[in-house]
């Protein structure tokens, strides 16, 4: 469904040497609370190497899902294996990982190199030893001169350093990032965002990381996991998934602002929205049966001026517009349809008024009254 090309440095950390930690294998687990089921049965394999991440929106099963995988909830079903070894009944403790989560999780009256430490000693390790990969960890998040301090004096996004750098001394063998940058602000989090690939690069843990932020995904690259309610819909390559979702759920949850999507009526080599726009199809839609269909294209390619003599015009009542950054979005209606387009720069949108947007066919998607993608 086209979209920005992942770079080498986006596309996760390198593998580590023979002997580094192991996969993680998911077999059928899944999670209830009472009669309520939070994760339904899920197999996943999980590779260092590369990030994992989890795609969802809040209450899809992200933080629950990482929680079983810590030892932190009990499975209703299923078993865990990590390095080849049935870790299932084994505590948080004995599991050997890490969990960073959205707040800020450091001990109040520890220092930055206390707290850093702190599952150093708890392992038995020698002070020599804790004190080579605390000043490792801190050069590497640059908390360096900030050892001797105590959170209280920190920022936000020290604080959050503070608490990576604890889960980069501890060289687990899996690491839980459970949307660690959503309590910070954009600035933060953008620089964060670029340096996680490398602050876990060559140390061979399985890093698994939950955001419910599609962009955030793609710029971590990897692999992904696409959840929607306590069920993980698709799993594979970042950018694979991005361009060609399995099923119009999984399309709809790897799109922000939400994907567009309308019913059309594919005749001959024509597709046409009721009431509305028209175009020739080509390539495998044109190959699909005549009948109904969910036509979908993601917001950044519906845009407010002709870019292509191939793109349609579809005409749409403006509802909403919004300018973020540099980028200016418009809901409209057009016929019983509510579309978005985002598109760079500012554009004169007048709520109320009718106005003309235009996509390229070529950027869209078809899927089958059963959800499923097929052209």
């Amino acid at each position: 469904m086209g979209g920005p090309p992942v770079s080498p440095a986006q596309a996760g950390y390198q593998a580590s040497p023979a002997g580094s930690a192991g996969m993680i294998e998911l077999h059928d687990i899944s999670k209830r609370v009472g009669k309520v089921v939070h994760i339904k049965p899920t197999s996943l394999t999980l590779q260092p190497g590369h990030f994992n991440v989890l795609l969802g929106a809040t209450g899809s099963g992200k933080t629950s899902l990482i929680k079983l995988m810590a030892g932190l909830d009990p499975l209703a079903s299923g078993r865990i294996v990590m390095d080849g070894q049935d870790i299932t009944k084994l505590s948080t403790q004995k599991r050997n990982i890490s969990l960073v989560h959205q707040f800020f999780v450091n001990y109040p009256h520890m220092t930055v190199f206390e707290n850093i430490a702190s599952p150093l000693r708890v392992a038995g390790m020698a002070p020599s030893e804790i004190q080579g990969r605390v000043e490792e960890a801190a050069d590497v998040l640059q908390l360096r001169p900030m050892l001797q301090r105590r959170p209280h004096e920190l920022s936000g996004g020290q604080q959050q350093r503070t608490a990576l750098a604890r889960a980069i001394a501890k060289e687990s063998r899996a690491v839980f990032l459970d949307e660690p940058l959503a309590n910070l602000d954009y600035k933060l989090r953008e620089e964060l965002r670029e340096q996680l690939p490398d602050l876990f690069a060559g140390r061979g843990a399985v890093v698994v990381y939950a955001t419910s932020e599609p962009e955030e995904a793609l710029l971590l690259g990897g692999w992904t996991a696409l959840m929607e309610d306590g069920h993980v819909t698709q799993f594979g390559p970042t950018s694979e998934i991005y361009r060609k979702p399995d099923n119009l759920t999984a399309a709809r949850v790897f799109s922000d602002p939400p994907i567009n999507a309308a019913e059309v009526t594919k005749s001959g080599s024509e597709a046409a929205l009721d009431g509305g726009a028209r175009w020739t199809l080509s390539g495998d839609a044109a190959g699909l049966a005549d009948g109904r269909y969910t036509v979908a294209v993601r917001p950044h390619r519906v845009t407010p001026q002709r870019h292509s003599e191939a793109d349609v015009a579809l005409k749409g009542r403006v509802l909403v517009t919004e300018l973020s950054g540099s980028d200016s979005s418009a809901h409209f209606q057009m016929g019983d349809n509510f579309w978005v387009s985002l598109a760079s720069g500012v554009h004169p949108y007048q709520v109320g008024e009718d106005h003309t947007f235009y996509m390229n066919p070529v950027h869209c998607r078809y899927f089958a009254a059963d959800g499923k993608l097929v052209a």
